[in-house]
């Protein structure tokens, strides 16, 4: 029997297996079913039903209406609703208004701070060009690069983007895969086979949708498309990589839960308590508002975000543009930082550091400039008219270097003497000219990676494999030079194997990026902070480890993992894990970084990671704090990012991270400014409640509402402008399990100082009732005769809540410090916000207007200069506190 055959023709109508683009070009043609003639029109469309357009696609995003949704559901406006739903069904539509307007307000605050445009895909799609030059049917024809499928034969010209993966067929090209790779140099791409054992990105012979063509003319036969190209490889990474939520929103939504579940158990024991004492309905469901209103910090979320939306700016105008307002905040719980080594430890400048010639080694003298001046003969850089450089940067820092050493290279000169030139072969490794002037004549000169260049010396070169290393670990980048003469009457070798052959070395040239002056501070910085960092870099082992040493990373002990794409697991978890390790991840790829950013988060680790290519944008997008650079990065790299360095500086970065530590305290110092005041809000309704009525609700819920939303809103926020206090750096990162809010905090807000202010106030109310002879069950209801005086307490209580306000805005400016070692004027913010809202609560107090909204009355003086004391009173107890609290940590031991 014989077994039938299909035809490609026959296979093409099915979907096709991905085929191994390295396999062998007769066996890849065959799979895809493309011969000579390319695709026929009929089969493009037939494959195009079956793969779908050539575009990079996204998952449908969340709506904001949806979004919307779940804001209006946060804990703490659950709470608000049924506060609201209460004050309708009491009769008080005014109040439900009033509160309803409040959760709008606080869900307008969070969706604002949480919406962000996720552009990075987006972004991708647009580096594929709009059409695209195939043959199919035997002819060349323009089609739009969304209708390239499988097995189609595409024409690359210089200028033109690379429309899908695909392998070249036919001729050479150079192409800029700096969107991928983050190397600025341009990649020659020939026919040939491919390299074995290296990564997608570096194989000779493949091209890679969204790069661009630089130089020379190929024909490529396309092997995926769309999705399953290198960018929607990228594109899928960077949607199914989550980005999780801050700490402090996770934090925040805690408190809320916490806060919920009080609120709820208290309106429960003392709502059924008013029922049980006999209170009428309607002053039981005010008092149940009023527990829940003064339960629910009402300005604490809006407060967070323009607290964050302030350190936004001040980060901006110190190079680091904040995309994401939590990050601040999650900066300052940052304890490792993995950074590239390229333009970020370093200024991004090649230099000519070092020479070694096998006969005077590093011995300085007029052989050093001429070997410097043949190796600069070697390249391909050029000069525009503002007589700036333009090329490979190593090879711009040779031509430099030959100017340095007194021997210039005239780059006319040299390209009217060029004979041949072999371009740098990857697989090789080296590039080589023929080149003849009047000094030697024609001769051959090649430079390229030593190992390499010494395997087609003549001779020995055991010294320069010796001083190879030697430099090498001094952290520079080494290429060895070599020669020889040719016979004037010799033909030009047309072929490189015929050119390289027969060396002589010249030398050794070490070319150096140096540290940028600030990193080497930026880095003790850090150590003293507790932060470790890692370097994750395309580069050898030895550079990066030398540059490592020079700034100060790897103290006290730096591991150097040379080939870190090979590492498991397990090792990689084993080496994490060691606290007093850094690590230089070399030869490192994206997909690096994304694995070291999963093992460090799985640590429990608060990841900063930086990067600048296309397919550094997972890895961006998985850390906590996703680091682009805004000068050599890559659209997706700073739309995939958190965070986007102006200055591509490492130093940035630190800075960033202290001033996520300063926004951090703050936030605290403002959260116990806003808890302090619970506990003289609620305090009033329960001594109604216990009282069975025989004490009158001693504040209303639209005072708590002024005090919440009006005066309480500006101090607050300027709480949130104070300087960092001193040791912000000098102490080790916060346990990402340590929440925004501790019980020492709230041992502080409730029971210090609240309870001060509760006390406080409760006197005022008291002081106001009794002097003008009320007894406990005495009516003060609209008629009655004590009902001004009882007006006039009530507005004892809030103007005495709005002055013990002041004292803990004094007194939260410090955790542990005395107010003299910051300064009472070093606030000005502060201050203003302080005579705001003296002058508000003087305006509902005085202003007849107001005193009808807020049932208010003028205050006579004896009681203006009872509650004048409180600010006083509340932050000299909270001082003594403190003082006591520092004695006792000095005494000890």
């Amino acid at each position: 029997m014989t077994e039938a055959v299909a035809s490609p023709r026959d296979t093409a109508r099915e979907p096709l297996l991905a085929p191994d683009p390295l396999e062998p070009l007769p066996l890849l043609r065959r799979e895809l079913g493309t011969g000579s003639r390319g695709l026929s029109a009929r089969e493009a469309a037939r494959r195009l039903a079956v793969y779908g357009p050539n575009e990079v696609r996204r998952k449908a995003r969340t709506s904001l209406w949806r979004e919307l949704a779940r804001q209006l559901a946060h804990p703490l406006a659950l709470l608000l609703w049924a506060a609201a739903a209460l004050a309708f069904v009491a009769g008080i539509p005014v109040l439900g208004w009033a509160i309803v307007a409040v959760i709008l307000v606080n869900a307008a605050f969070a969706l604002l701070q949480e919406r962000q445009a996720e552009q990075a895909v987006e972004t991708l799609a647009k580096y594929l060009p709009e059409h695209a030059l195939v043959v199919r049917d035997g002819r060349p024809s323009t089609v739009e690069a969304r209708e390239l499928v499988p097995g189609d034969l595409v024409v690359l010209e210089e200028g033109a983007k690379v429309p899908a993966d695909a392998r070249l067929t036919e001729g050479g090209i150079e192409v800029d895969l700096s969107m991928l790779t983050g190397e600025s140099a341009p990649a020659e791409r020939v026919v040939g086979p491919g390299l074995i054992g290296a990564p997608l990105l570096q194989e000779p012979n493949l091209v890679f949708s969204g790069t661009i063509c630089t130089g020379g003319q190929a024909q490529a036969i396309v092997f995926a498309t769309g999705n399953h190209t290198e960018l929607g490889r990228i594109a899928a990474l960077s949607q199914h990589t989550r980005r999780d939520s801050s700490p402090l929103e996770q934090q925040v939504k805690k408190v809320a839960w916490l806060i919920a579940a009080v609120a709820v158990a208290m309106g429960g024991v003392f709502l059924v308590a008013g029922v049980a004492v006999g209170l009428p309905l309607t002053d039981t469901l005010m008092f149940a508002i009023g527990l829940l209103v003064a339960n629910v910090p009402e300005g604490l979320l809006p407060t967070i975000t323009v607290a964050l939306a302030v350190g936004v700016r001040v980060l901006a105008r110190q190079g680091a543009v904040i995309k994401r307002l939590s990050a601040v905040e999650t900066l300052g719980s940052t304890n490792v930082i993995c950074t590239d080594k390229t333009g970020t430890l370093t200024q991004n400048r090649m230099r000519l550091q070092a020479v070694w010639t096998p006969e005077h080694g590093r011995e300085p003298g007029p052989w050093t400039g001429d070997m410097v001046r043949t190796s600069a003969l070697c390249t391909t850089v050029t000069r525009d008219e503002k007589g700036e450089l333009h090329g490979d940067p190593t090879e711009i820092a040779l031509v430099e270097g030959a100017t340095a050493h007194d021997a210039p290279v005239d780059l006319g000169g040299r390209d009217t003497g060029r004979r041949a030139l072999f371009r740098f072969d990857p697989r090789l490794r080296l590039m080589s000219v023929v080149h003849a002037d009047a000094a030697y004549g024609p001769r051959v000169i090649v430079k390229g990676a030593p190992e390499t260049v010494l395997q087609t010396l003549e001779g020995s070169s055991e010294s320069a494999a010796a001083a190879t290393e030697a430099l090498a670990r001094e952290g520079m980048r080494v290429l060895a030079v070599a020669a020889r003469t040719l016979p004037d009457d010799a033909r030009v070798p047309s072929h490189r194997e015929d050119a390289e052959t027969g060396l002589r070395l010249l030398g050794l040239v070490g070319l150096y990026d140096p540290p940028r002056q600030e990193v080497a501070a930026a880095v003790r910085r850090c150590h003293e902070a507790g932060l470790r960092v890692h370097i994750v870099t395309g580069d050898n082992g030895a550079t990066a480890a030398a540059v490592a040493r020079e700034v100060g990373i790897g103290l006290p002990r730096l591991h150097v993992v040379a080939q870190s794409e090979s590492i498991a697991d397990h090792e990689l978890d084993e080496l994490l894990a060691s606290a007093d390790t850094e690590v230089v991840f070399a030869r490192s790829s994206p997909e690096t970084k994304l694995k070291v950013a999963d093992a460090l988060r799985a640590h429990g680790q608060i990841v900063a990671m930086t990067g600048d290519g296309v397919n550094d944008a997972p890895a961006l997008h998985r850390a906590h704090i996703g680091v682009a650079m805004g000068l050599s990065g890559t659209d997706v790299a700073r739309e995939a990012s958190t965070m986007v360095l102006t200055d591509d500086n490492f130093a940035t970065i630190v800075t960033a991270i202290e001033s996520g530590r300063r926004v951090y305290d703050n936030v605290r110092k403002f959260i116990v400014y806003i808890f302090a005041h619970l506990t003289p809000e609620v305090v009033p309704f329960l001594v109604f409640a216990l009282s069975a009525g025989a004490v009158p609700l001693p504040l209303t819920v639209l005072q708590i509402l002024a005090i919440d939303l009006g005066t309480e809103t500006l101090p607050a926020l300027a709480l949130g402008r104070e300087r960092a206090e001193p040791g912000t750096m000098s102490r080790p990162p916060r346990p990402s399990s340590q929440g925004v809010i501790s019980r020492d905090m709230l041992v502080r807000s409730w029971c210090y100082l609240g309870t001060v202010s509760a006390v406080l106030v409760m006197g005022a109310f008291f002081y106001v009732l009794w002097r003008a002879g009320w007894q406990p069950g005495d009516p003060t209801g609209a008629g009655d005769p004590l009902h001004h005086a009882y007006i006039t307490a009530t507005t004892a209580t809030f103007a005495g809540i709005v002055t013990c306000q002041v004292g803990t805005a004094v007194a939260a400016r410090t955790d542990h410090a005395a107010l003299r070692e910051i300064g009472l004027c070093t606030n000005p913010l502060l201050l203003a916000g302080i005579a705001f809202e003296l002058a508000f609560t003087a305006a509902l107090v005085y202003a007849p207007p107001l005193q009808g909204l807020f049932g208010t009355a003028a205050l006579p003086l004896d009681v203006v200069a009872l509650i004048a004391t409180f600010p006083f009173l509340v932050w000299g107890t909270d001082e003594l506190r403190r003082w006591v609290r520092r004695a006792d940590h000095r005494a000890k031991p």
